[in-house]
């Protein structure tokens, strides 16, 4: 699936035809209210076209990834975000009062996250991975650091290794499915369930599927902690993703010191550098 593609769809008309065609490095594409709109490749934000954005440029695209509804994304759009398969939208503007249930009066930014395969990433690690599979693994780095595409791939290859994965897709993000197809290859033996919760996905996943593996994205909130911990309970592995400099790091953090601390994860991969200097580094979680 052409993911650059799908982004650029998303945009007002001479947006789109300004980009430049087929970029394999880009990663980002960012409208700002009264700025030129930009494109992040190989770690670098730079102008496409001389036009600065309006919010009228914001609410297309917004339409467009809704299906002209947004009320139907609202409660999406309360945490920040907007998935249109597999494209990621952050959102940002001036919030109702009410906070978080009152919704957006206006909107000043988005940023386009572009999802891509990147096959063969990470090879290196897949013998440790494939070794874990019976228990946790953590893919662990900053925002926008890669994780989703490094996870997509790792699916994939265990998948095709023969491990029967169940994949949480609370976003569409990792399969990008449309109308029941999965969009990116997530492998022969995977098992994908889009839109639930990760705790009520996990479970519903357990229960239906028989998985030998579980794989989501980003465990962000109290109750992904828990479903992560159930899942261990059950006698089955778990592949994940989790916002962090390192598995050192995340200790310091109040929400996360319990659960490496209980070795349900055992492994993490640290993703380091950006653009084409991305590197990975395992290292082994101690309780």
């Amino acid at each position: 699936m052409n993911g650059y593609a799908l982004a650029a769809d998303l945009l007002p008309e001479d947006y789109r035809r300004a980009l430049p065609p087929a970029c394999l490095e880009a990663e980002e594409i960012r409208l700002r209210v009264g700025r030129s709109p930009t494109l992040l490749r190989d770690g670098r934000e730079q102008s496409f076209f001389e036009r600065s954005c309006q919010e009228k440029d914001l609410l297309c695209v917004l339409e467009r990834a809704s299906g002209a509804s947004l009320h139907a994304v609202s409660d999406a759009l309360r945490e920040g975000y907007l998935s249109c398969r597999g494209v990621r939208i952050g959102v940002c503007g001036t919030v109702l009062p009410g906070g978080s249930e009152g919704g957006f009066g206006s909107f000043s930014s988005l940023c386009l996250r572009i999802p891509r395969e990147c096959r063969g990433i990470g090879r290196e690690l897949l013998p440790a991975v494939r070794e874990n599979a019976g228990g946790g693994t953590l893919i662990v780095s900053p925002p926008g650091g890669g994780k989703t595409t490094l996870l997509r791939e790792l699916i994939r290859c265990l998948s095709n290794g023969g491990l029967r994965i169940g994949v949480v897709d609370e976003r569409n993000e990792l399969s990008a499915s449309d109308g029941g197809r999965a969009g990116f290859d997530l492998g022969l033996r995977s098992d994908v369930l889009i839109g639930a919760g990760k705790a009520e996905g996990a479970m519903l996943l357990l229960r239906s599927m028989n998985p030998q593996l579980i794989a989501m994205d980003e465990i962000t909130r109290a109750e992904d902690l828990e479903a992560v911990r159930r899942i261990a309970g059950c006698g089955v592995g778990i592949l994940a993703s989790a916002h962090g400099k390192s598995a050192e790091e995340m200790r310091r953090r109040p929400m996360y010191r319990d659960l490496l601390g209980s070795g349900v994860f055992s492994l993490a991969l640290r993703i380091e550098g950006e653009g084409k200097d991305r590197r990975y580094c395992l290292t082994e979680i101690t309780r």
